[in-house]
């Protein structure tokens, strides 16, 4: 375990991290989704891709980063950046699940790996529209427990900050991200996905124009049974 200061704008960010196979060349960067964090992808991944060194990072905000601003998608990726430049590292690949998706997109490495990234909007259902129509109204009020009532199982015990952050990245519409991508990309993809629903990979994948789709069986963390499929598929793949 280790941690890279970064200085961005006007705050420090002790950016946490690990490598596996720190003394090879070749290297793949590895960011995990939203509330999470970097020990979860080195469980499923730490065993695999053995040719390449692997930079697994809390991003700021998750695990053992702190974060103290309120922050966008491309604010994660320059300070992404700005942890590579302090590492004196370019990587190959950039693999990236669910919000990591996102960041990674913008990283523009010659391979990208998605796993059931974040991006695209989805309609939400008529439950939450209700559950944000009424705390609009009851905000003005002024009442201290209205937050603790209306935000998402994502945003609970987040600081002011995350809570903002978690506001500005939900409602990214990445569609012009994913199309600008020059990456050769591959989008591996649960099928019984909720968070990240199938038919949003499909569409992220022909926006991307030099892309491969792989629906696997599982949820919104399918990828924990089936890295050595995804590692079997980079290796043919990214060369």
């Amino acid at each position: 375990m280790a941690s890279k200061v970064c200085k961005y704008k006007s705050e420090q960010f002790s950016i946490s991290y690990e490598l596996v196979n720190p003394g090879l060349e070749k290297s793949i960067l590895i960011l995990h989704g939203w509330g999470s964090n970097k020990e979860i992808m080195k469980q499923a991944f730490g065993k695999t891709l053995s040719n390449y060194k692997h930079i697994y990072v809390d991003m700021p905000g998750f695990g053992k980063s702190n974060n103290d601003m309120i922050l966008t998608t491309e604010d994660y990726a320059q300070i992404m950046r700005l942890f590579l430049q302090e590492l004196d590292t370019e990587p190959d690949i950039a693999m990236g699940h669910s919000f990591g998706g996102k960041v990674s997109t913008l990283l523009d490495t010659p391979c990208l790996v998605l796993l059931s990234s974040a991006g695209i909007l989805t309609e939400k259902p008529w439950s939450i529209k209700v559950k944000i129509a009424t705390f609009k109204l009851l905000k003005p009020l002024g009442m201290k427990k209205i937050r603790s009532l209306f935000v998402a199982p994502d945003a609970k015990d987040m600081s002011h900050e995350m809570y903002e952050t978690f506001k500005n990245v939900v409602d990214e519409d990445f569609e012009v991200n994913f199309a600008q991508s020059r990456s050769k990309a591959l989008l591996f993809w649960g099928i019984d996905d909720t968070a990240t629903p199938l038919y949003t990979g499909e569409k992220i994948s022909t926006l991307i124009a030099d892309s491969k789709f792989y629906p696997l069986d599982g949820d919104h963390f399918f990828f924990l049974k089936h890295a050595k499929l995804i590692e079997q598929t980079i290796l043919e793949n990214c060369k």
